[in-house]
């Protein structure tokens, strides 16, 4: 396989993701982007806003394991990760699987769980892997998380701390739709559609398992020159150093960055990365990792004016 191959398989991905989703391409790119990178992806969107929707589909187009979990705040680390149940006929205890034995996990309203909670998710998003009772239990290829959270709505809810941010790849906004892209979406389900049985949209799976040792190998023999990664390094560094910033980004933030814009040059046909694809990359990466200044918020900026600025200032590779 090469890119030029890896880039058909997105373009078949897209066309078909087109029949249920409607503009949402830049979204659900990042989320292919993520889960071929090998990461997770955190969606920050107002209810009703086909978050899900978009999660649902792609498990549907990679033929993956697709599980869902609404956090609450009485959700237990036991009803994500499974339990020890007693079997009377064996006299012996077995692993009774929580929903995180899955492929494709959505975790619906993650910052309504309390810390303890969403800690429970902590090992598996990086290690792709859970302990319980004793034993270590692998999650397989393709594992990816796909969490919701509400942007306006935070009564009730207790904000992820730093550690559980990091561990998303990304951090995805989806904002409302276009009037254009709205009254498309009304003529479709005037027309029938139902987001509720995706049957009915005739998706045709694309990727399969079997297949992603693959595409990782057209992924890392992506080539990145020297200059950009100094320029990966440079931005992370500037970060830093920003007078509108408490946190910047730290050196996962930049391997980060090097491994999705690897993807990203891959799925358009490129076996090199450019800096156009540093900066397409980098405002989801940095968006949940930095911490902006009170004096910065009372100015007016948010996480990605702060990252303009930062891509304005370090100087592009030729």
């Amino acid at each position: 396989m090469k890119p030029a191959d890896l880039q058909q398989l997105y373009q078949r991905l897209r066309r078909e993701a087109e029949k249920v989703l409607v503009g949402l391409e830049e979204p659900f790119e990042m989320l292919v982007v993520a889960l071929l990178t090998g990461g997770h992806v955190l969606l920050e969107g107002v209810p009703g806003t086909a978050k899900t929707l978009m999660a649902k589909t792609l498990a549907r187009l990679v033929h993956a394991e697709f599980t869902r979990i609404q956090f609450t705040p009485d959700l237990m680390p036991s009803d994500i990760l499974g339990t020890s149940v007693f079997d009377m006929k064996t006299s012996q205890f077995y692993l009774k699987q929580g929903p995180i034995f899955t492929q494709l996990l959505l975790a619906d309203e993650i910052n309504r769980a309390p810390a303890k909670t969403q800690a429970a998710l902590l090992q598996a998003m990086e290690e792709r892997q859970i302990d319980l009772e004793g034993e270590t239990y692998d999650l397989g290829v393709p594992f990816m998380v796909v969490a919701t959270q509400n942007p306006i709505e935070y009564e009730g809810t207790y904000p992820l701390p730093e550690a559980q941010l990091d561990r998303f790849l990304f951090k995805v906004l989806v904002p409302y739709s276009s009037l254009e892209t709205e009254i498309e979406v009304l003529r479709r389900y005037h027309n029938g559609f139902d987001a509720h049985d995706l049957d009915t949209a005739n998706l045709q799976p694309v990727l399969r398992a079997e297949h992603f040792p693959q595409i990782r190998e057209v992924i890392d023999s992506v080539i990145v020159e020297e200059g950009i990664l100094s320029y990966i390094a440079q931005v992370a560094a500037a970060s830093r150093q920003s007078p509108d910033l408490t946190l910047g980004g730290s050196t996962r933030a930049a391997t980060s960055v090097l491994l999705a814009a690897k993807t990203f040059a891959a799925i358009h046909g490129r076996d090199f990365v450019t800096p156009d694809d540093v900066k397409t990359i980098t405002p989801p990466v940095y968006r949940h990792r930095i911490l902006l200044k009170p004096e910065a918020e009372i100015e007016g900026l948010d996480a990605d004016a702060v990252i303009r600025r930062l891509l304005g200032v370090v100087e592009v590779p030729r």
